[in-house]
């Protein structure tokens, strides 16, 4: 969207160059990515930058309020609660679709937000990756907050791994050789020297929680880096464990698991600003509207997309039960625009800017961001099959 920027970096790109990026970042994991890496990162001028942080701060301004737990509590479903919550989220991402309106102003529009991790240190290999292999203007930026690469490492380093020593630190996951983002594991644990561990591995003696190393030798677990989402998490009664997530252990979550709940589509009707599109609780709607085109039937509770009609009728909305309708929203649609000048036509982007609440924080701070490229009528694998300069990425800005 930096014109300049975008016509020098389109002139330069070769084939081999690409793959030359794809092969540092499997240098820099061991991984090879199963997801489309896109051909090219965004560049994100002045304009739409000042948007974004503005977006970010008005919808924390929500998170923020006194009573915000009080109206997140119900998101705790029976059955789902976790000993020892902190105060507020650790990690908070927030996606934005890139729109433009009728005067060809380009503004963001948001799509979903979570209270839980990203790829966060998968993104920076990634930006560093690109720059390497590509032209990248110094004055463009992918990290926020006056950070570079090794502080921002250091600041990740000290929210995940704090005061512990790296064995005794784990990032859980559900059988994580088989994750699509299985590739921030790894970068994670290269960077932090953190362990990757299946919920399988945990061991536990009454509060105590430990896994087997190499050797058989038992390595108590201090602190749990969650990457679980526990909507799925219940799905798997096939699972073998010791460790359940609602017992009490001598252990701390980094990423409470009741966060993902509290902030997710659940939050949405409570924001009020001009980058928000309208959301409604099912069960507050008192008519279906006669623009019904005009919006997206989303569960509160899924993952990646899952059970979203994008183009809801009448009786899509009939056919669920009132007792079932405050678990769905009514969100009015936002049109992405194919800003994104590529090599055949022009690509539409999400952004999603990547925040972290440290302890002791009043608020959380943007630090990075990862961007999606798209194609076809929604952002998702499914929808761009088969194109170019489409998927994951980041972004540039001009801060």
């Amino acid at each position: 969207m930096i014109s300049d920027v975008r016509k020098a970096y389109n002139a330069a790109f070769t084939e081999e160059k690409y793959q030359s990026f794809l092969h540092e970042i499997y240098l820099g994991t061991n991984h090879k990515v199963p997801f489309h890496i896109a051909e090219t990162p965004v560049f994100v001028p002045k304009s739409l930058s000042d948007q974004l942080f503005q977006a970010c701060e008005e919808l924390v301004d929500t998170l923020c309020r006194p009573d915000f737990k009080a109206l997140s509590e119900e998101t705790i479903m029976p059955g789902c609660f976790v000993p020892g919550e902190s105060e507020h989220t650790t990690f908070l991402v927030i996606d934005f679709g890139i729109c433009q309106d009728d005067n060809g102003h380009i503004s963001p529009q948001l799509i979903e937000i979570q209270g839980f991790p990203s790829l966060y240190f998968y993104q920076d290999l990634c930006a560093r990756s690109y720059r390497k292999h590509f032209e990248i203007p110094d004055n463009l930026q992918h990290l926020f907050g006056g950070l570079n690469s090794e502080t921002y490492v250091a600041k990740m380093r000290q929210i995940i791994v704090g005061d512990s020593k790296p064995e005794n630190v784990v990032l859980l996951e559900v059988e994580p050789h088989k994750q699509n983002t299985q590739v921030d594991f790894w970068a994670t644990k290269r960077t932090l020297g953190i362990k990757v561990k299946c919920l399988t591995d945990l061991k536990t003696e009454g509060r105590d929680v430990f896994y087997l190393d190499e050797n058989g030798r038992k390595v108590t677990v201090e602190r749990i880096y969650n990457r679980v989402i526990f909507d799925e998490l219940q799905k798997r009664t096939d699972l073998k464990r010791e460790f359940f997530f609602e017992n009490e252990y001598n252990i701390q979550w980094v990423g409470h698991p009741h966060w993902f709940a509290r902030i997710s589509k659940h939050t949405l009707p409570l924001f009020s600003s001009q980058f928000v599109p309208k959301s409604t609780y099912l069960s507050d709607l008192t008519s279906i509207p006669d623009d019904l085109d005009n919006y997206v039937l989303k569960p509160l509770y899924s993952f990646s997309g899952q059970g979203v009609i994008i183009h809801p009728t009448e009786m899509d909305i009939e056919a669920i039960a009132a007792s079932e309708r405050k678990n769905f929203i009514l969100q009015q649609k936002v049109a992405y625009a194919p800003v994104i000048e590529t090599l055949d036509e022009p690509a539409k982007a999400e952004v999603r800017m990547m925040l972290v609440w440290e302890d002791g924080a009043a608020r959380p701070q943007v630090i990075t961001n990862l961007v999606r490229l798209s194609k076809g009528e929604m952002v998702g694998v499914r929808y761009n099959m088969g194109k170019t300069w489409v998927g994951g990425g980041v972004a540039f800005f001009e801060v």
